[in-house]
């Protein structure tokens, strides 16, 4: 017992000679603390997440293009160069940036212009093809592919969203979706949408100036071409680009100045909510026939009117995909070459019927 009260009063002994010995080395011997304090001014503060290397990579090889008729300008958007020969250098762009006028004009970061020759280009796919001289050129942009992108990656644009005055504009955004089927209005003059697109939707700024201009991802290399803009007063940050996998399956045609040829059935379509579209062909649907497309007129000796399909027959699907309207129909004939097969299902008389038809060269 006597041992134990021997430890304890020296463990509390040490303590009190250890905090006395602490105090007097603080209270007689003071520390100069500025000796500790960083000096921050010399320090540079840079930005974790800068996109600025990525930029350098394509920025001089974006360009303003402008599409006019005598001195009228009639189209304005953004282009990028994607290849150079010895001659000449190869920009892509939109197609309704240059439809439309006689005559093109494309401005470098530089403020040098070059007049442009528009090789090909095609409404559906929205894509031209334009050549100019190479002696401008001081950048190609690197091709990437859009099917390595994921939902979250960060993306950027450039362009001039408003003309020329804006040129160079770089927005920042990330990859919101993919696969995304934007309906579009390809003939301007139809009051319906009549094709859908594939398209990636980012979040990244694209304005009108924009279309035809290069989605592009971090390691400053494109997966896309910003086309179209989701516009409704309610919605913000949406924005869509055509895949570059997608486009670039089109440059080969487009730069030897190719139509692009795609398989046709030979009927007219009307969507089954278009009732005064029905009403104007005579044609009277069953209310509860299923969804799908309704034919209004066969081609004669065309792909339908061989495989036997008629006037009012309500076409439901191509092969194993549904059909709820003529764009949807449009993009799923489309994925076909001329000369394949396809099973078309189609309601008529109450009944579901199937028919093989082989698809034929769309007129042009």
């Amino acid at each position: 017992m006597r041992k134990k009260i021997i430890i304890a009063v020296s463990i509390v002994l040490s303590f009190f000679v250890g905090a006395s010995g602490m105090y007097l080395l603080i209270r007689y011997l003071p520390i100069d603390t500025a000796t500790v304090i960083k000096d921050t001014r010399n320090f540079n503060i840079k930005e974790s997440d800068s996109i600025s290397a990525s930029i350098a990579k394509i920025y001089d090889a974006v360009v303003v293009v402008e599409t006019s008729n005598g001195n009228q300008i009639v189209g304005s958007g953004t282009g990028f160069v994607y290849k150079t020969d010895d001659k000449y250098a190869y920009i892509l762009t939109n197609n309704h940036v240059v439809s439309g006028g006689n005559n093109v004009i494309v401005t470098f970061q530089s403020d040098k212009t070059s007049e442009a020759t528009v090789l090909g280009s095609d409404s559906y796919a929205d894509l031209a093809v334009l050549r100019i001289s190479k002696e401008n050129v001081t950048n190609v942009a690197i091709i990437g592919k859009s099917s390595e992108a994921e939902i979250g990656d960060t993306v950027f644009t450039i362009g001039a969203p408003l003309g020329s005055e804006y040129s160079g504009t770089v927005t920042k955004g990330i990859i919101s979706g993919k696969d995304r089927m934007v309906s579009v209005n390809v003939d301007s003059k139809s009051g319906t949408s009549d094709y859908i697109m594939n398209v990636i939707q980012t979040d990244a700024a694209i304005n009108p100036g924009n279309s035809g201009g290069p989605l592009v991802n971090i390691n400053g290399e494109v997966i896309g071409i910003n086309s179209l803009k989701l516009v409704e007063e309610e919605v913000e940050g949406i924005g869509f680009a055509i895949p570059i996998d997608d486009a670039m399956t089109y440059v080969e045609y487009l730069e030897k100045g190719e139509v692009i040829k795609r398989p046709m059935l030979g009927v007219s379509l009307i969507d089954k909510s278009e009732t005064f579209g029905l009403y104007s062909y005579g044609i009277i649907i069953d209310r509860n026939s299923p969804d799908g497309v309704v034919v209004a007129s066969v081609e004669e000796n065309s792909p339908a009117a061989k495989a036997g399909l008629q006037k009012g027959d309500i076409i439901t699907k191509m092969d194993d995909n549904e059909v709820t309207s003529r764009a949807q129909l449009r993009y799923n004939l489309y994925k076909y070459s001329i000369g394949d097969k396809v099973k078309v299902t189609y309601y008529r008389n109450g009944e579901e019927k199937t028919v093989e038809v082989t698809l034929d060269q769309e007129l042009q």
